[in-house]
């Protein structure tokens, strides 16, 4: 059975994540109200939900969330967004922004990258945040300081 589980353990792609920091802003101030998780596919190309959904009305302000430089910003099909790498193999991408700023502009964390507009796959009044690890999309959760760490309790006493 130990065999059985630890080769099923090792089949599951690991993104490491202790090293991550926890010192990101929230793109947006006030309550922060997930109204869609992120949902990790199980494979590469299988459906999921790559990022979170924060309930924000358009045409709010949106920050960096943490220091970088925009990697991107224009439209993808029929939403405006801004990308932002920032370093160690991080890029944080927001959706529907529009936003004024050039690529290659060096921003800090918490910096106004645009403001928060219409179109995409995320309802009206809804920022979409998705953070790729080399290339990997995990929950953007695991950066922010404010959001605590699960803990696993005893199961059997």
């Amino acid at each position: 059975m130990v065999l059985l589980l630890s080769t099923f353990l090792a089949a599951i792609p690991a993104v490491a994540t202790p090293d991550l920091p926890r010192t990101w802003q929230w793109p947006v101030p006030g309550v922060h109200h997930v109204v869609t998780p992120f949902q990790a596919p199980t494979h590469d190309y299988g459906p999921g939900h790559r990022g979170i959904d924060i309930s924000v009305a358009v045409g709010s302000v949106v920050h960096a969330p943490a220091d970088g430089v925009v990697a991107f910003r224009g439209v993808v099909v029929d939403r405006p967004l801004i990308t932002i790498d920032h370093g160690d193999g991080l890029v944080t991408t927001l959706e529907p922004v529009s936003s004024q700023l050039s690529v290659g502009t060096a921003i800090a964390a918490g910096e106004e990258v645009g403001t928060v507009a219409h179109g995409g796959h995320t309802p009206i009044d809804q920022l979409h945040l998705g953070v790729r690890l080399n290339d990997v999309y995990i929950n953007p959760m695991l950066l922010f300081s404010d959001v605590p760490r699960a803990v696993l309790l005893p199961c059997c006493a």
